[in-house]
């Protein structure tokens, strides 16, 4: 199972900037896909970004032009830049990493986003 390990949540106003790490255990290298996901409370967990091992990205229409996904393949680590957050950003938000390579499909812990209007 490959080991996800995130950081970099809080609490922000309005209008702030945060940025999420997600450490993998393995080479990205071995990793197709990675994304970002939120759960907000009574919501289903929903895909905010994903960066393929080819460097494709999406976004959900709700980040576009303020997130930001990248990835660094020598620290085996993906980032989310989240700018201009908004309120309705809150929500845990997980690491995800598909390994076909490994069979596996690996979630990270989660970290809490908040954002104060």
């Amino acid at each position: 199972q490959v080991q996800l390990v995130e950081s970099g949540g809080g609490l922000v106003q309005a209008g702030g900037s945060l940025r999420l790490s997600c450490a993998a255990s393995i080479s990205m290298f071995n990793i197709n896909a990675l994304g970002w996901y939120r759960q907000a409370p009574g919501k289903q967990r929903e895909l905010v970004a994903r960066i393929t091992r080819d460097d494709k990205t999406n976004y959900t229409d709700a980040v576009k032009g303020r997130f930001t996904i990248s990835r660094d393949n020598a620290k085996n680590t993906v980032y989310l830049q989240m700018n201009s957050l908004k309120p309705e950003d809150t929500a845990v938000y997980y690491c995800n990493a598909v390994s076909v390579y490994y069979g596996t499909n690996s979630w990270g812990q989660g970290t809490q986003v908040t954002v104060s209007s």
